[in-house]
């Protein structure tokens, strides 16, 4: 058993669940007025659909995630993923799959969103690694399209 380093919850349509790659299930709550709004400008202004949002509350600098990349089969062939940071800026880090060499970072400020799409998941891992600074909080919201198993 691992311990999350930040806190996480799943809002979305009835009856879907995210597993995450650390095999831990979680029931989908019903969308919030605001969570379900955000969704929905976001799927107007890009074309895009979504039923569900993981929200990760990254409380200081300890907390990360760990390299990966959101390549489950329940994501599809070539997963959209809009990314929206709100709060402390962090650095967002790619890195290819096959290559650890070839990275960089993005930081991503308080109101910024970050669309991943094409083969960013097939090709390059992502992290948002621990910092060596006092940081404050930060929230990321993660809008998907999960596909019936």
């Amino acid at each position: 058993m691992v311990i999350t380093p930040r806190l996480t919850a799943w809002y979305g349509d009835d009856r879907k669940s995210y597993d995450s790659a650390d095999n831990n299930t979680s029931s989908a709550n019903n969308w919030t007025p605001e969570l379900f709004s955000l969704k929905e400008r976001i799927e107007k202004e890009f074309g895009n659909q979504f039923n569900g949002v993981l929200l990760n509350l990254y409380r200081d600098n300890n907390d990360s995630v760990a390299w990966h990349r959101d390549k489950e089969s329940r994501y599809g062939k070539r997963p959209v993923i809009a990314s929206i940071s709100l709060g402390q800026t962090r650095n967002f880090d790619f890195r290819k799959k096959d290559h650890h060499q070839s990275k960089y970072s993005l930081p991503l400020p308080h109101g910024s969103l970050l669309i991943m799409k094409g083969d960013l998941q097939e090709h390059w891992e992502h992290r948002i690694a621990k910092s060596r600074l006092q940081m404050g909080p930060r929230i990321n919201l993660t809008f998907r399209l999960i596909h019936a198993l």
